[in-house]
């Protein structure tokens, strides 16, 4: 697919068939050339059918009126000073296809166009992308509809008949109004990471942080909220590695854990702790592959709920994943397991032994050398 010295030379030595798009090449008689893997996938044509064939018998492509493409553009006969076509959304055979087209001239504009390089995209992943984007925002719309109108009836209401409440009165719709300014203030970090999150823009803030200290104010806070203290058991295996991580996101994954299993989970509560060892392909423990060359810790939440049923563990990490409950984004599991891979840590949910649901995550205990 490679033998046409111009595509050798325009991919540097690398095999066309190691891109992840479409590419097609055609001469300057508008033979096809080239045509890699990602092509056939994408257009369902046969490399061996397109090769030796023009281009436009090749990819008989036409726009979304019908009309063919390539009589459209006329690539070796329109203007000559184009050289190239923008991305479009293209049928072929059926399928839609997002195609770029550069027009590569002997010498320069108004010279004769020497090859045709056409890059194919599947329009699945943009689609997807635009369905994740509009799910995102009906999400946020919904969540931050219900907070903001009880903010603002209860404000509305306070300013017109401030005198005809009691101070009781006054200040239970205060602490409505301060609860759901907090919920929109969660939601809004919520947004914030997932956009760091899948940017690749995350900062850590790291420091040495007391594991077994942080699990055990996450369920003090819990058993103030209301929570019985016999509701939860901590057990901790052995003295704890110093963990060097950003403190603000490990009470943003233990909290969202806790309270997971308080609010979904029935029963008591267990986290487990123990130190883990992490090798070059992860980490070590209970079999799940690893060297075993670095301290780690490894944590677990389990409850004594139902649990997830089997074939909807692998939808747990994934966006506006809610399982059979209502209410929620959907979105604290997915940013729990993109906080827990940011500090080069692995998370997986499973069953605990009494049949709720477990979420384990394991954390490397690397540390800067002054601290070491």
């Amino acid at each position: 697919m490679d033998a046409d010295p111009y595509v050798a030379d325009m991919l540097g030595g690398l095999s066309a068939d190691a891109l992840p798009d479409g590419l097609v090449v055609a001469d300057a008689a508008g033979t096809v050339v080239c045509f890699n893997a990602a092509a056939e996938r994408i257009t369902g044509v046969k490399a061996g059918d397109a090769l030796g064939k023009q281009l436009a018998d090749a990819l008989p492509l036409e726009d979304i009126d019908g009309r063919r493409w390539w009589v459209c553009t006329d690539p070796y006969g329109g203007l000559g000073i184009r050289t190239r076509q923008p991305e479009r959304n293209l049928v072929l055979g059926g399928r839609e296809v997002l195609v770029t087209a550069s027009y590569v001239r002997e010498d320069g504009a108004n010279s004769p166009v020497k090859h045709v390089v056409v890059a194919l995209r599947c329009t699945s992943a943009r689609r997807r992308g635009e369905r994740n984007h509009a799910e995102l925002i009906a999400t946020v719309a919904h969540e931050l509809r219900s907070p903001l109108t009880s903010v603002k009836g209860f404000t509305a209401t306070l300013l017109r008949k401030w005198e005809r409440f009691t101070d009781e009165q006054k200040r239970l719709m205060l602490e409505t109004v301060d609860a759901d300014a907090d919920r929109v203030t969660r939601l809004i970090t919520e947004l914030l990471d997932i956009s760091r999150i899948d940017s690749g823009r995350l900062q850590l803030h790291r420091e040495v942080v007391d594991l077994r200290e942080a699990v055990d104010r996450h369920v003090r806070a819990q058993i103030a909220a209301g929570q019985p203290e016999d509701r939860f058991r901590v057990k901790a295996q052995g003295p704890l590695p110093p963990t060097w991580m950003d403190r603000d996101k490990l009470d943003q994954i233990l909290g969202n854990l806790l309270e997971n299993a308080v609010r979904h989970g029935a029963g008591a509560v267990t986290i487990e702790m123990a130190g883990t060892t992490f090798g070059a392909a992860g980490p070590a423990a209970d079999g799940l592959g690893g060297t075993g060359d670095d301290e780690g810790t490894e944590i677990t939440v389990s409850d004594e709920g139902p649990g997830i049923p089997d074939e909807l563990l692998g939808r747990v990490f994934t966006r506006f994943w809610r399982g059979n409950r209502r209410g929620g984004t959907g979105l604290g599991l997915y940013i729990v397991k993109g906080l827990v891979e940011a500090h080069g840590g692995t998370i997986d949910v499973g069953r605990a032994e009494c049949g709720g649901a477990m979420f384990r995550f394991r954390l490397p205990a690397g540390m800067p050398d002054v601290l070491a």
